[in-house]
C-alpha cells in the first residue's frame, strides 16, 4: 500500500529517488537507489511492492541490479544465468551453468547488497521464455554472510569508481519462491503455465531509464569540467603579447576560446536535452502503464542514441578541458582527472555506445522505410512524413541556394528536418 502511495503521489517517484544518485562521488548505494527501487516500482505487483519496497526504502533490504555477465553485456539475449521453475515446490532454481554466466560488474554487489534484481533466462514446462527479472536474496539478513548456493564478492580494482564495490555473483542451484519473480507484466502460474507480457521489451525498462538518466549526467559532468577550465583560464596569465605589458589571462586567447566556448555551449545543450529526455521517458512510461505501447520503440531508440552521443561528446570534452588547463589539469587537485575517470565508463556501461548507435540507426531505417511506403509517422520521426518532397527541397538546383532567415528558429528547425531527411 505504501509503495502505491509513492506511485500515486510522488509524481514521478523515480527522479525523487535518483536525486540522491550522481550528486557527488559514486557510492555503493547508487544502484540500490537508481535501479533496484525503480525496478520494484515499475515491474513488481502491488503485493510484491508491499513485501519488498518499504524494507528496501528503509535500507533493511539493500539491493543491486544484476544483469551484465562475464560473457555478455549489451547482447542481453545471450545472458546465460537460468531460472528453472519447479512446480512441485513452486520455486525457481537459479543456476550459473558456465564461468561466462557469472554476474559481473553490478555496483554494491561486492560487499554491500543483501538482495539483487537478477536477470535470468526463464525455463518453465521445458521451454525457455526469455529474460525475466527476479528478486533474489544473496546474503543472510543478520550475519551478512553469503547464503548457501550463492558465491559473491568484489571484482577488484578498476580504472575509477574506487568507492563502489562492483561485484560478481554465482548461483549453484539456488532456490527462491515463485512469488519472487517480478510479475507485473509476465507471470508463471503455480502449475508452471506462462502468461506472456504485452511486450517482452518491458523487462528492460530499468535499463532504458538509466540510459535516460545518463544523458543528464553527461550535462552535469561536462558542466563541471567546463566550469573548472573556464575559471582557471580567467585567473591564469601567460605569454605577454607586447614586451613590458601585463600578461593577459589565457581566456583572452582565441585558441583557448575555440577549445572551451563550444564545450560550454554543449553543456547547456545537454542540460536541455537531458531535461527533455527525462520528461519524454516519464510521459511514455505513463502511457505504457495505461497499456499503450506504441511509443516504446521510439523511447528505446531515443534513449540509446542520446546515451551514446552525449557520453562520447562529454568524455571527449572533459579531456579537452583538462588539456586546456595545461599542466595543472593533470593534477588531481584540479578535479578534472577524477571527473574523467568517473564519467568515461558511461561510454560502455548500460550499453556499449557503438551498439547503442546501431540500435538507433535500425529504428531510423525502419521508420524511413515506413515513410516511403506511405505510412504516417509520429513522434520524433514525423519529419519523415513528407520525405519525398523534403529530399527534393534539400537539393537546390545548380546555381541556386536555399534562402532562409537564420534568425528565425522555425526556419532553422525546418532546415534541420530537411537535412535529417536528406
Amino acid at each position: 500500500m505504501i509503495a502505491r502511495f509513492f506511485q500515486n503521489f510522488l509524481l514521478p517517484p523515480i527522479p525523487f529517488l535518483c536525486s540522491f544518485v550522481h550528486q557527488g562521488r559514486p557510492e555503493p548505494l547508487d544502484l540500490h537507489l537508481g535501479m533496484f527501487l525503480p525496478t520494484l516500482l515499475n515491474q513488481a505487483t502491488p503485493e510484491q511492492q508491499d513485501r519488498f519496497f518499504m524494507p528496501a526504502w528503509n535500507l533493511e533490504i539493500i539491493g543491486t541490479y544484476a544483469q551484465t555477465e562475464m560473457g555478455h553485456g549489451t547482447h542481453l539475449r545471450g545472458l546465460e544465468t537460468t531460472a528453472t521453475y519447479d512446480p512441485s515446490t513452486q520455486e525457481f532454481i537459479l543456476n550459473s551453468p558456465t564461468v561466462s554466466s557469472l554476474k559481473w560488474w553490478p555496483g554494491g554487489l561486492g560487499k554491500t547488497s543483501n538482495h539483487a534484481v537478477v536477470l535470468a533466462q526463464l525455463y518453465t514446462q521445458g521451454e525457455c521464455k526469455g529474460l525475466h527479472a527476479f528478486i533474489v536474496p544473496i546474503r543472510h539478513m543478520s550475519t551478512h554472510e553469503p547464503l548457501p548456493g550463492v558465491t559473491v564478492g568484489d571484482i577488484g580494482p578498476k580504472f575509477g569508481y574506487d568507492e563502489t564495490d562492483n561485484g560478481f555473483l554465482k548461483f549453484d542451484k539456488f532456490r527462491i519462491p515463485r512469488e519472487n519473480m517480478l510479475m507485473k507484466y509476465a507471470q508463471v502460474e503455480q502449475d508452471g503455465k506462462y502468461v506472456k507480457p504485452l511486450s517482452d521489451k518491458l523487462t528492460y525498462g530499468t535499463m532504458v531509464f538509466i540510459r535516460s538518466m545518463i544523458v543528464g549526467d553527461s550535462a552535469l559532468c561536462l558542466s563541471r569540467a567546463c566550469t573548472i577550465a573556464v575559471r582557471y583560464s580567467a585567473v591564469r596569465h601567460q605569454s605577454e603579447i607586447r614586451a613590458g605589458e601585463p600578461e593577459p589571462q589565457i581566456l583572452d586567447f582565441q585558441t583557448q576560446q575555440y577549445k572551451l566556448f563550444p564545450l560550454l555551449a554543449t553543456a547547456y545543450a545537454f542540460q536541455f536535452v537531458g531535461s527533455y529526455m527525462s520528461q519524454t521517458y516519464h510521459r511514455i512510461t505513463g502511457d505504457i502503464q495505461q497499456g499503450n505501447l506504441s511509443e516504446l520503440p521510439e523511447l528505446h531508440a531515443l534513449s540509446a542514441g542520446l546515451k551514446a552521443f552525449t557520453t562520447w561528446v562529454a568524455s571527449y570534452g572533459i579531456e579537452e578541458c583538462r588539456m586546456a588547463c595545461g599542466g595543472h589539469g593533470y593534477s588531481c587537485s584540479s578535479g578534472i582527472p577524477d571527473i574523467y575517470v568517473t564519467f568515461t565508463p558511461a561510454c560502455t556501461y548500460e550499453g556499449e555506445n557503438t551498439v547503442m548507435m546501431l540500435q538507433t540507426a535500425r529504428f531510423l531505417f525502419k521508420s524511413y522505410t515506413a515513410a516511403l511506403s506511405g505510412e504516417r509517422l509520429g513522434g520524433m520521426v514525423s519529419y519523415l512524413n513528407d520525405v519525398s518532397s523534403q529530399r527534393v527541397q534539400a537539393q537546390p538546383l545548380a546555381g541556386q541556394s536555399l534562402v532562409m532567415d537564420i534568425n528565425d528558429l522555425g526556419s532553422l528547425v525546418e532546415a534541420y528536418k530537411q537535412r535529417a531527411a536528406w
